[in-house]
């Protein structure tokens, strides 16, 4: 599975999300079917992903987790204990804590 971005795709939800939230960064992904928006808050990390035609595999959502939490997501900056997960579906969020160190 391919993760891309297509941040320049969503100008208006950027746009929004950072006028009307705490977000310092907003991206957009797309794998396939499923869609990602990644934010960076100065308290969290934020991933929703979500799928409109179908649920979202087990195997997209490691996919997905590995991609943001362990490659993209500076390790020393995150509070890994206190990682939550909101799941359904077709809707996953994650929220992740930075660190107050």
């Amino acid at each position: 599975m391919k993760i891309i971005n297509v941040t320049n795709n969503h100008r208006g939800l950027v746009r929004e999300q950072l006028r009307n939230t705490d977000a310092e960064l907003v991206e957009v992904y797309s794998a396939g079917n499923t869609d990602v928006i990644y934010t960076k808050a100065p308290s969290h990390h934020e991933i929703v992903v979500s799928n409109k035609h179908r649920a979202i595999r087990p195997d997209e959502r490691k996919q997905i987790k590995s991609f943001f939490v362990d490659k993209r997501i500076d390790q020393t900056d995150i509070d890994r204990d206190n990682i939550s997960l909101i799941e359904t579906p077709n809707l996953i969020e994650i929220s992740i804590p930075i660190s107050g160190e």
